[in-house]
């Protein structure tokens, strides 16, 4: 499991005999360790590239077949996962089954039937609509006219249209809007483009002749007759799933798992009776699959590791309550194999960013149980505006909501014990009120925000510290000693830039942290002047004049940059304040419409505050770690880990439990 580096990976290349081809691909699958690469050059140099056969070919066609059995029908439960030992015995078990031409003209038929359907549907529909209209449909057509139902303001539409349209009208009830509209068949483009720019809805009337109330009843009984008929079809799929699905899901996964190996097949080197193949795979599983290759292979098989200077796929691998963050550094870039993972530094860091800017018990719990209704599921979500679903569909899929609110969890509980420190309940003192707490702290207080400004300038100076090792570090790893002179002098300005703004602006915890003096002729201001000149230089000297000056400006500005999460928790605050204040005073004041409308000023105030309370601390706190922290040692663009293979539910494995080989498995297409 892999902390602050992604996983180490290996390259190995598999060298068989083709009679073992099959089996080898099979465990490569069922394992799921190994990204198999295009062959080397240098490995094709005593090989060709594997060529597709006729069986092949054959796999995928049965492979389509039995994927559109699959889905034409309903699933049932299945029994225990068949086995094919060989590709011959899918083959056999795939022309045991009979009931394509079955299925397929239900399926057709059903669809067929679904489509009438919804046009029987619309058309009783708009024959409700003309149910004014007393006469037999098949007068409304005729050779020289044609005749439309419309919606809307009849007035304006016939004063649109020109007398050379010779429009006739019949009005519906008075008010309903709806009217039947007859013009020469030369005039109808010219009716619909009139319609269009007067908002007035056509509607083609139905080719049928009896009157509207003869033919709703008609197509009613046809309704009901497509129902019964669907409710058959569906019955007799039913009745052919639960004889055969299983067969069937079996056999489509089974040519699935064998499609994916013709698909890798284009990858691979053979020789006469020899095949070669090459992957990426974790290092620490590499000992793991050399000993699956050789079972498999009756150790006929040689793994061997690849020299290479190619940059490995990148496999983050962060214990369980840590790994719900990489969701965010997917979300910017995913790292590359060879640096840095900072997904444990975000996952610590984040949620103290997070509750900080929050810091109100009120508002940290709302926010905790709106994560906890994602997590679960958005119950009820349904009976919620269609605006509002809409909206947070537009901003993240489902998964995506899930993993950001598990990720807020940790945030919200800071917010929460943070609130409950500071005695802010949507901003009220609620704690004070109900039982005389006294907060030790107040962020509204001078004193209080004096310190806590001085608290976030050391905490952007950690995080750029921070950076900067790191950055260090991996210059050193890379092997560029300029690289790493740079990011020392980044340290070192850094911290010279600390200790000269303390000794400008706060002297006093100057001399707490130094013990010294703060005075411009002190030892420590020497050593502060000391600090910032090494830093320069070694800057300067490791990144040269032009971008070792700019490097100054941006350890400054980034530094500083942190003070914004002052800034958002003052924010929240003081928009809580005002909000509580003007709809308090006119609740206070007794009249009922001042209750109203202080009601409402509240209630949507503080529903605003709840919304900013989750973009604003979520977004500046993943910013402040994106740009002022990540641009100090992090490269991402990493290529993503993408092993061969997929899981099996409708078939044995070829492995067991333990991982070691199962006996007999699924053979290579015969040559």
């Amino acid at each position: 499991m892999g902390v602050l580096r992604p996983e180490r990976m290996t390259k190995v290349g598999i060298l068989g005999l083709k009679d073992d081809q099959g089996r080898i691909l099979t465990v490569l699958h069922d394992l799921r360790l190994a990204q198999v690469e295009p062959l080397s050059p240098e490995a094709l140099a005593g090989l060709v590239p594997e060529r597709g056969t006729e069986t092949q070919r054959a796999i995928g066609d049965e492979a389509l077949r039995f994927r559109g059995l699959k889905t034409a029908l309903p699933a049932v439960p299945v029994g225990p996962p068949h086995r094919f030992d060989t590709l011959h015995d899918i083959l056999a078990a795939a022309k045991t089954v009979p009931i394509d031409a079955e299925v397929g003209d239900l399926t057709r038929e059903s669809d067929r039937l679904l489509s009438e359907q919804q046009a029987v549907d619309e058309t009783v529909a708009l024959l409700e609509k003309i149910s004014f209209y007393p006469d037999r449909l098949e007068y409304l057509r005729a050779q020289s006219f044609v005749s439309f139902f419309g919606e809307g303001d009849r007035a304006v539409l016939q004063a649109a249209l020109p007398a050379p349209a010779d429009a006739q009208f019949l009005d519906g009830p008075a008010g309903s809007g709806r009217f039947l509209v007859s013009v020469r068949r030369g005039s109808a483009d010219q009716l619909a483009r009139v319609a269009q720019a007067h908002g007035v809805h056509l509607s083609a009337l139905p080719a049928l002749s009896g009157t509207p109330t003869e033919e709703t009843a008609a197509l009613r009984q046809r309704h009901e007759e497509i129902l019964h008929r669907r409710v058959a079809i569906a019955e007799r799929l039913g009745a052919l799933a639960r004889d055969w699905y299983p067969l069937v899901a079996a056999i489509d996964e089974a040519l699935q798992v064998e499609n994916r190996k013709v698909e890798v097949l284009s990858k691979l080197g053979a020789g006469r009776s020899t095949f070669a193949l090459e992957a990426w795979v974790p290092t620490r599983d590499v000992a793991r699959l050399e000993t699956v290759v050789q079972s498999a292979s009756g150790g006929r098989a040689y793994l061997y590791a690849v020299p290479t200077t190619e940059e490995p796929p990148t496999l983050m691998s962060n214990p369980a309550g840590v790994r719900r963050f990489e969701f965010f550094i997917r979300f910017y870039s995913l790292p590359q194999a060879t640096e840095w993972d900072p997904t444990l530094v975000f996952a610590i860091v984040f949620p103290i960013f997070f509750g900080l800017m929050l810091g109100d018990w009120g508002y940290g719990l709302t926010i905790l149980l709106i994560c906890l209704w994602m997590i679960t599921g958005f119950r009820g979500a349904q009976h919620l505006p269609k605006f509002g679903r809409t909206f947070v569909k537009r901003i993240m899929g489902p998964q995506g909501m899930r993993q950001l609110a598990y990720a807020l969890l940790p945030g919200c509980a800071i917010a929460i014990g943070l609130g409950l420190y500071w005695d802010e309940f949507f901003g009220y003192h609620l704690l004070g009120r109900l039982v005389g707490y006294a907060a030790p702290a107040d962020p509204l207080k001078s004193s209080d925000v004096g310190l806590l400004l001085l608290l976030t300038g050391f905490v952007g100076l950690a995080m750029v510290t921070v950076g900067f090792l790191f950055g260090l570090l991996k210059e050193y790893f890379h092997h560029h000693p300029r690289g790493v002179l740079g990011k020392a002098g980044g340290v070192l300005f850094a911290w010279g830039v600390a200790f000269f703004g303390l000794s400008v602006i706060h002297p006093v915890t100057l001399r707490a942290v130094t013990g010294g003096g703060a005075s411009t002729a002190s030892p420590v201001f020497d050593g502060t002047l000391a600090l910032l000149v090494v830093g320069l230089l070694l800057m300067v000297g490791g990144e040269g004049v032009q971008t070792g000056m700019m490097s100054l400006i941006e350890i400054v500005s980034h530094i500083l940059s942190y003070t914004r999460l002052l800034g958002i928790l003052l924010a929240s605050v003081i928009l809580a304040l005002i909000i509580n204040t003007i709809g308090g005073g006119l609740v206070v004041g007794g009249t009922v419409v001042g209750i109203i409308a202080g009601a409402a000023i509240i209630l949507i105030g503080q529903s605003f505050n709840v919304i900013l309370g989750v973009f604003e601390p979520g977004i500046q706190g993943a910013r402040l770690i994106f740009v002022e922290y990540f641009s100090k040692f992090y490269t991402g663009n990493g290529k993503p880990f993408r092993p061969f293979g997929a899981g099996r539910t409708h078939t044995a494995s070829s492995l067991t439990a333990s991982g070691v080989v199962a006996g007999p498995i699924i053979q290579a297409p015969p040559r």
